[in-house]
């Protein structure tokens, strides 16, 4: 059995810049879609499309584009890829401290210093927040580099105020133990990306990080807050909403490649998570996707 090797992302902003700046189009496409974790704080904003969100172990599918911030050491994967529909995609990378060690703590700082607290666990931005911060990240392209880094500055700000979000991870999710930690759950969230299409058996997860099983349930229900079964399950549930608004296939195709053997399983499990049967979800996203 081959272990893919979970991804640390080394960021250096090119000399004479603290944080990095990228734009992604359809001249240049973000291929950066495998599991991954950097020391640096990740504000990326999708201009229109939907597609899949993965961010540490919180799943879920969005639509008309998306605003997301992700705090530190938090594995994530790319968010766009041929089938989105989105216009752009732009990313920002910033370490913690990249204005200095006590830059943020002085008190005019105070929501952003919050802000980055709150993004420990990722956080997605709607609404009108969605839109105005997503042109603000739109505009950074035609700034200097001094104009760019108080745009930044005044972005963070306008967050850190903002009503319009939802934490990710907010039953919690912790990759602050040691170094070990983020490579065990990286392997296990990449070989879920690689195979929940097939039946994954907790004997092959457990002896892929090299614990017992009890020992490797205990520790993924402990940095996950959800057990392993629930987090494919997702995973899976996911998938089939992706398929769902993008091909034109059956239900029934989207339950087998969904990595689900059972329809009836598959459509019960399906109404529960999102709160419509496959059908009824498929009706009222092209009404949304008009």
């Amino acid at each position: 059995m081959i272990k893919q090797k979970p991804a640390f992302e080394a960021i250096e902003p090119d000399f004479g810049h603290s944080f990095t700046y990228q734009k992604f189009d359809e001249s240049k496409s973000d291929k950066n879609n495998i599991w991954h974790y950097h020391p640096e704080i990740e504000l990326v904003y999708v201009n229109g499309g939907s597609g899949k969100r993965q961010i540490g172990s919180h799943i879920s599918y969005y639509t008309d584009g998306d605003l997301i911030l992700i705090g530190t050491n938090l594995p994530h994967c790319g968010f766009t890829d041929k089938l989105t529909g989105n216009k752009s995609e732009t990313v920002v990378h910033m370490k913690q401290d990249f204005l200095g060690n006590d830059f943020f703590n002085i008190p005019e700082m105070k929501k952003i210093q919050s802000l980055f607290e709150m993004a420990k666990g990722g956080i997605a931005f709607h609404g009108n927040t969605k839109r105005k911060i997503g042109d603000k990240i739109e505009f950074l392209e035609y700034q200097t580099d001094f104009q760019r880094l108080l745009a930044i500055l005044n972005i963070l700000n306008e967050l850190g105020n903002s009503q319009d979000f939802k934490v990710l991870n907010a039953e919690g999710f912790s990759l602050e133990t040691e170094v070990k930690d983020n490579d065990r759950i990286n392997v296990v969230f990449n070989y879920v990306k690689a195979h929940f299409q097939e039946e994954i058996h907790l004997a092959e997860i457990a002896d892929l990080v090299s614990m017992t099983i009890p020992s490797f349930c205990r520790y993924f229900k402990k940095i996950t807050n959800k057990t392993f079964t629930k987090f494919v399950n997702e995973y899976r549930l996911v998938h089939a909403s992706k398929l769902l608004a993008e091909k034109p296939i059956s239900i029934t195709e989207v339950c087998f490649e969904s990595g689900f053997n059972n329809f009836s399983h598959f459509n019960k499990s399906f109404k529960t998570f999102t709160g419509q049967n496959p059908s009824e979800y498929r009706n009222e996203l092209k009404t949304v996707l008009k």
